[in-house]
């Protein structure tokens, strides 16, 4: 894997490009500078969790013969005052449509967070990972 990042306006958004030309742009909070132009680093570390996660779960549930045509998680992060202000507790919600088996959904969540999820394993093991998995509303 190679990923590049430039800085595109200063003084904090940057692009970050991988190898098949895709980008997403980063930024630091208002408080010392940003522009709000781009996700905050920690915002996509925790968005990657859920991507990572959600690619294993979708590709369970396929093989397992349920057909999602409703799916979202919804992700709360807390991190610590402190520096470096680590997250202390990521919540993730994974909603289906009810037509999904709540018990193979589960399965495939704790399966993905517990063994095949490569940002699961990644980070620190301090963090307080939740995980919820419920029919849409």
């Amino acid at each position: 894997m190679k990923l590049d990042l430039k800085l595109v306006e200063s003084p904090f958004v940057m692009e970050v490009k991988n190898e098949s030309g895709i980008t997403i742009k980063m930024d630091a909070t208002d408080k010392i500078g940003g522009k709000n132009k781009g996700m905050r680093p920690m915002e996509v570390l925790a968005s990657s969790l859920a991507g990572c996660m959600s690619i294993d779960i979708l590709l369970i549930l396929k093989k397992q013969r349920q057909e999602v045509t409703f799916y979202e998680v919804n992700i709360e992060a807390n991190r610590k005052d402190a520096v470096p202000a680590v997250f202390e507790t990521i919540h993730l919600v994974f909603s289906f449509n009810k037509e999904v088996d709540l018990e193979k959904a589960s399965a495939a969540v704790h399966l993905s967070h517990e063994k095949y999820c490569s940002v699961s394993a990644s980070l620190n093991s301090e963090i307080n990972i939740q995980l919820e998995v419920r029919h849409q509303s």
